[in-house]
């Protein structure tokens, strides 16, 4: 079997590296793939953003089968083309992936299927409706831009002037393009984070070992979003009597509504949850795996990939083939000096042969390139210390000391991934 991933980041790496071990690949292609993702896979230049060349890439190269990884070619329709050219992919189609393209369309599918979700102020189209409405919601208050904003698009604003300020970054300054120019105004939930992420075919669907990622990029959350500083999956994050409440108020109401509204939908789909004192509500969906959480998911798998992604994308999917290592996984994100503002590429980076070689770590990489023998950094995530354990404290262990080992200049990660739910594991909570 030949295989095209697209994307080049840490989930991407993730996915080539197990799509690999799959007993029935013989080729695995990566577009555009990164530094460390060359080592595992024939990485091909491609702007994936740019579906139609990416349509005459995989005729070209006659994959059999393409994983999405990244968000924003599904929403600009690239699961709708391979489909009419009978190329088989994993990933939902543009309509379906409007879930994650805009947030005012989630938010009318979360209330119009009755998914529990936080309550929703209005939708502003221009930045003087927004300011109007500032003074009409409850403090702190969720702003988040309606579009893709590679996981900046939303703040918690804790008085009307920090909102102000958001609002005219977002749409008169317009830092986050084309995906700020609307905004959605709603409460701000209490709780804690969940990710709850599942595989479908439409019909049929299994969720995927439970996750929490950590989006601020200093430790004990503070500072700005981030596309994700980290992840870990522990099986305790979600016991059985929680996992049954989501199943039963969110996931198949989910996957019902969709089938009701006339969407397909097949592929990943991540449902962003905070779990409150009502109940798990919805925060966001995604369209595809988790970055982060994907690093954390695979490592701890422990099944054929390819076997089960092609019978996903040719609706024949077997729930009951997902097996997963028991204990726990870590991802730790170590980041360019200055990330999620302004960075510097071009470092080189040392100590990765090393920190490769702790037992049950995966350094999987993110923003990298090669240049000749050297491997330098290319982005704001950098690499993904991954590790996998019978606990969680022995996980973590092991990822922090295969990081200790990695160096760049202005190297960043935060030291408290797992923190809060190693402090809560010791108190008996």
């Amino acid at each position: 079997m030949k295989i095209l991933v697209i994307g080049g980041g840490g989930r991407e790496h993730a996915l080539v590296w197990k799509l690999g071990q799959s007993a029935g690949v013989g080729k695995v292609w990566c577009a555009p793939g990164n530094g460390g993702i060359a080592d595992e896979a024939e990485c091909v230049a491609a702007d994936f953003g740019d579906v139609e060349k990416l349509g005459e890439l995989v005729g070209q190269l006659d994959a059999d089968l393409t994983v999405v990884g990244p968000e924003l070619p599904l929403v600009n329709g690239i699961a709708d083309l391979f489909a009419s050219r009978g190329r088989a992919v994993v990933g939902p189609r543009r309509h379906a992936a409007q879930l994650e393209g805009s947030k005012i369309f989630s938010k009318e599918f979360l209330e119009r299927h009755g998914i529990p979700t936080a309550a929703i102020y209005g939708a502003y189209d221009s930045p003087g409706a927004a300011y109007g409405a500032l003074c009409e919601v409850d403090w702190p208050v969720v702003i988040k831009a309606d579009g893709l904003c590679a996981g900046k698009g939303v703040f918690v604003a804790p008085n009307p002037d920090a909102a102000t300020d958001f609002i005219e970054r977002v749409m008169e300054k317009k830092e986050l393009g084309a995906g700020g120019s609307r905004v959605l105004f709603e409460e701000a939930l209490v709780g804690e984070e969940l990710s709850f992420i599942l595989l479908t075919d439409g019909e049929r669907y299994a969720p995927l070992v439970p996750t929490r990622d950590h989006k601020r990029v200093f430790d004990d959350n503070q500072g700005p979003n981030t596309g994700g500083m980290g992840a870990y999956s522990a099986d305790e994050l979600l016991p059985e009597d929680l996992l049954h409440i989501v199943r039963e108020r969110i996931v198949e109401p989910t996957i019902e509504g969709l089938k009701q509204d006339g969407i397909p939908y097949q592929g990943f789909l991540y449902l962003g949850l905070m779990l409150t004192k009502e109940g798990p509500k919805v925060l966001e969906y995604n369209c595809r795996l988790g970055d982060p959480e994907g690093q954390a998911i695979a490592a701890r798998m422990d099944f054929d990939l390819a076997e089960v992604l092609c019978d996903v994308a040719a609706g024949k999917f077997r729930p009951e083939k997902l097996k997963w290592k028991p204990g726990a996984s870590a991802c730790v994100v170590l980041t360019s000096g200055g990330y999620p503002g302004s960075f510097e590429n071009g470092k080189e980076i040392l100590g990765l042969a090393e920190a490769g070689n702790v037992t049950d770590v995966k350094i999987l990489h993110a923003g990298t390139k090669r240049v000749a023998s050297k491997i330098v950094t290319h982005g704001g995530r950098v690499l993904g210390v991954t590790a996998v354990a019978n606990s969680l404290d022995q996980a973590l262990g092991k990822a922090y000391q295969a990081a200790a080992m990695i160096r760049f200049e202005k190297m960043h990660y935060r030291t408290d991934i797992g923190r809060h739910h190693q402090t809560r594991s010791a108190a008996g909570e």
